[in-house]
């Protein structure tokens, strides 16, 4: 059975909460995406134009390390989001993202969703809580590994 996508977009733990006319907007704003195990969703450097919500699978974010190549930095799984780079000029991707296992995603276009921001204000304000949101909490995760690296002296 083929599933709508504002029914997958409903299930989302990234909008739950919000009212169905805000879904189904948002919704409009998306397309399902699949990538198989090591297809590229974007590359550092490349414009940012959209964001992702994985529903499965696991996406290594990748940063450029020289003498090393690519280095995972961290692993995305279902239900997390991926990409705020849209939301701040100069709009280009800061990491490199890769299917580390096959991944169903629904693919945001940021350019409609900040249109949907400008004429919602309030919803605006309140989608942007939710992307401050999972930027404190990859910030939080990144000072932790840090204190995992560096380890901590007293």
């Amino acid at each position: 059975m083929v599933r709508r996508l504002d029914e997958l977009v409903a299930e989302l733990p990234f909008l739950e909460g919000l009212q169905t006319k805000d879904l189904q907007l948002i919704a409009g704003c998306g397309s399902n995406v699949h990538f198989r195990a090591g297809d590229v969703l974007f590359r550092a450097g490349d414009p940012a134009d959209s964001f992702f919500v994985v529903r499965g699978g696991s996406v290594a974010i990748e940063t450029h390390v020289p003498q090393r190549g690519a280095v995972t930095i961290e692993t995305i799984e279902a239900g997390d989001v991926i990409g705020w780079s849209w939301l701040f000029p100069p709009y280009r991707w800061h990491f490199g993202a890769v299917a580390a296992r096959q991944v169903h995603a629904i693919q945001f276009s940021g350019v409609k969703v900040m249109a949907l921001c400008r004429e919602d204000p309030s919803g605006g304000m309140d989608l942007m809580r939710r992307f401050m949101g999972v930027v404190v909490d990859r910030l939080q995760a990144t000072r932790i590994r840090l204190l995992d690296l560096y380890g901590y002296q007293s």
